[in-house]
């Protein structure tokens, strides 16, 4: 039997933001391959930005998903798109959008976009002073 193979990207952030994310998703979906961490931890912004290019090239990724949107992790990524045709950013990473786009159909556009609009669905706020919830 041949191990599936579908989407793989890179999760990129401050600390231990992307092994987390990495160790939740492969924890849930079983698949160990599908996503590289990449920590700017002790990195300047080269640096940064030579991890992200060497684990999108190994990796075959064609997405970049950060932690902030002005994040250095998202700097070093946009600037290694802007030389990689073909190579997305997606900032504001969770646990429902690597899900919804490792799980979900297709890799292109549309698929992160759907994956960014399930992440935006799963924020709730539950309980508060009034002790009702919030959605």
């Amino acid at each position: 039997m041949s191990e599936r193979v579908g989407p793989r990207a890179i999760v990129a952030g401050h600390g231990d933001f992307g092994v987390a994310m990495v160790d939740v998703v492969r924890r849930i979906t079983g698949d160990a391959n599908a996503l590289r961490a990449v920590s700017g931890q002790g990195l300047d912004a080269g640096g940064i930005e030579r991890a992200i290019r060497a684990a999108a090239e190994e990796l075959g990724a064609h997405v970049v998903f950060t932690d902030l949107p002005a994040g250095s992790c998202t700097t070093a990524a946009r600037r290694v798109a802007r030389e990689t045709p073909g190579l997305v950013v997606v900032t504001g990473a969770s646990v429902p959008m690597l899900l919804d786009y490792l799980l979900g159909e297709g890799t292109g556009v549309e698929a992160l976009q759907r994956a960014a609009e399930r992440a935006r669905d799963a924020i709730l706020v539950f309980g508060g002073r009034e002790g009702r919830d919030v959605h």
